[in-house]
């Protein structure tokens, strides 16, 4: 997994500078279901900022429920699978879609668009201006790394 999340950065940023390169090491990674579910909200989505780059940001999140639909204007997801399972939803449009901060679309649902599970492992690129939403079954839970990229 380290050497995914290292790939990506090399991929999302070109060329590095010097004091650029961040290493998670795998115990870190594998300790984050625990970890982040002490920190659960009322919404059981718990998230941690695991750093900020040049043109893209990785951080950490574990949901408990399904989540909003959103859409991104200038940002590109990246999901990396660390445990649990989900559905996610992308495509269509965002229904009952309201802008909640510059560029963020927020929404109950999706209308249209496709369906896909998701896994440990498993990892998904959500380019910016598609809609997309995370679906967890009750008693399910899923542990993921986002790396969001800015898009020109």
């Amino acid at each position: 997994m380290k050497h995914i999340v290292t790939v990506l950065f090399v991929l999302s940023a070109g060329p590095l500078a010097a004091g650029d390169v961040v290493q998670f090491p795998a115990a870190q990674l594998k300790g984050l279901t625990r970890s982040l579910a002490a920190k659960m909200s009322p919404q059981k989505l718990a998230t941690e900022q695991l750093g900020k780059f040049r043109n893209h940001s990785l951080m950490a999140a574990h949901r408990e429920a399904s989540g909003e639909s959103e859409l991104h204007e200038t940002q590109a997801d990246v999901f990396i699978v660390q445990s649990g399972e989900a559905t996610l939803h992308t495509g269509g449009e965002v229904a009952g879609g309201k802008t909640t901060a510059p560029g963020e679309i927020r929404g109950t649902s999706i209308k249209g668009g496709q369906k896909m599970k998701l896994g440990p492992g498993d990892v998904v690129a959500i380019p910016a201006k598609t809609p997309h939403q995370v679906l967890v079954e009750p008693g399910k839970h899923l542990t993921y790394l986002i790396v969001k990229v800015d898009t020109p």
